[in-house]
């Protein structure tokens, strides 16, 4: 058994070659680390907020988490462990091994202070908008986008964030949207997942985005809730990093803010597939995708997109323009892959909220979203796919 198992991860760690003659912008397949689990012990019954908290702070900004000191194998070991809250109530603890890990960064060349958010100096300090000048969010309507991929991905949690399908069963999400970081949020033992549902037949629209800030009546307006509604399933597995856990929103523990439920049932929806987070200059036009339900917006679902600025191994800075309520979207990019001959989406980072820090006296914003590197990759792609062999390219 145990030869057969080493045959298994030489094999899945060989490199993955990449037929990339063309200049469009392509999903490069790479090798990807084995994240196993281990040993799983029982814990102590978890506490639960009184209040689920949906805002993340920190004081730590683009520089500071350049400059932290990469973690050691034996950090990551311990950070990429993991919590699994069940329906039930029990809370189990997962220690993990890593096998094909390479320590080299997966940035790219940094992006010059001046380009990024960090380089705009603002001498006041906007702790509770996440909006950037002019707004550019959409709300999505009509069900014939609504209910259609690429928006059809995008669900509400019941504690008030979002999240992204990622497969038959799956949700990814971010971590705070369940823990604060010491504790379990009111609500997240009971934790539902809502579909957007339509309760009658919508009459096609030939345009199906509005834009609230440019002003004038909407020809089709938003989705009421005479139109739609939300439909609930229970999740039934709540899987959080100890990375989150042993930090918090304050430090380095928001390299960790993703978290991934397990529903009691499947849904019939198509599922976004996931990816290794490229470099930033290599995704076309710079840009990031994502769509979630904004609590200014309540009912709707909005989409917006942006040029992505600095980022560090595990962060990503953009000025996305988004709201509270929008926490644990699925960041997400298209781009060719060329193996599939086709124009596929990727999620490659799950939005984690605003940012404001202080730097040489004045005020610094940054929406932040946590990349899917290859180590988070591998480990959330075995909490869907429950092995390592399936996880092999990302």
């Amino acid at each position: 058994m145990r030869c057969r198992f080493t045959f298994l991860l030489l094999l899945f760690l060989a490199p993955v070659s990449s037929s990339s003659s063309s200049s469009r912008p392509q999903w490069v397949l790479q090798r990807v680390p084995v994240v196993l689990a281990e040993q799983t012990e029982a814990r102590s019954a978890p506490h639960f907020l009184s209040a689920a908290r949906l805002d993340v702070s920190s004081s730590c900004d683009p520089e500071c988490h350049k400059k932290a000191p990469r973690p050691s194998y034996w950090d990551l070991r311990r950070l990429l462990a993991y919590e699994t809250l069940h329906a039930d109530g029990q809370l189990t603890e997962t220690a993990v091994g890593i096998y094909g890990y390479d320590p080299s960064p997966d940035t790219g060349p940094e992006t010059s202070p001046d380009t990024g958010p960090a380089g705009s100096a603002r001498s006041r300090v906007r702790r509770k908008r996440q909006i950037f000048g002019h707004d550019g969010r959409f709300s999505i309507a009509g069900q014939n986008h609504l209910l259609k991929f690429p928006f059809s991905v995008a669900v509400k949690l019941s504690t008030g964030c979002s999240g992204t399908l990622v497969g038959d069963r799956h949700v990814l999400t971010a971590a705070h949207c369940v823990h604060d970081g010491k504790n379990y949020v009111k609500g997240a033992q009971k934790l539902r997942v809502g579909f957007l549902k339509s309760k009658q037949r919508d009459t096609p629209a030939s345009s199906n985005f509005t834009n609230h800030v440019e002003g004038g009546p909407a020809r089709y307006g938003p989705p009421t809730d005479d139109k739609m509604k939300f439909q609930w399933i229970r999740a039934k597995r709540t899987h959080v990093p100890k990375g989150w856990i042993k930090g918090n929103a304050n430090d380095i523990g928001m390299d960790y803010d993703y978290a991934l439920l397990e529903l009691k049932k499947p849904h019939k929806r198509r599922h976004m597939q996931l990816g290794v987070s490229p470099p930033a200059q290599r995704l076309p036009g710079r840009r990031v995708h994502f769509s979630g339900f904004d609590n200014d917006r309540p009912g709707k679902l909005v989409y917006r997109f942006c040029r992505a600025g600095e980022e560090t191994s595990d962060l990503l800075y953009q000025h996305c323009d988004a709201q509270p309520g929008a926490s644990g979207s699925g960041v997400y990019a298209r781009m060719w892959d060329g193996r599939r001959r086709r124009w596929e989406r990727k999620v490659i980072g799950v939005f984690s909220g605003h940012q404001w820090v202080e730097r040489r006296g004045a005020a610094h914003e940054f929406n932040v979203a946590v990349r899917v590197t290859a180590l988070k990759y591998a480990q959330i792609c075995y909490w869907i796919k429950g092995n390592f062999v399936d996880c092999r390219e990302g």
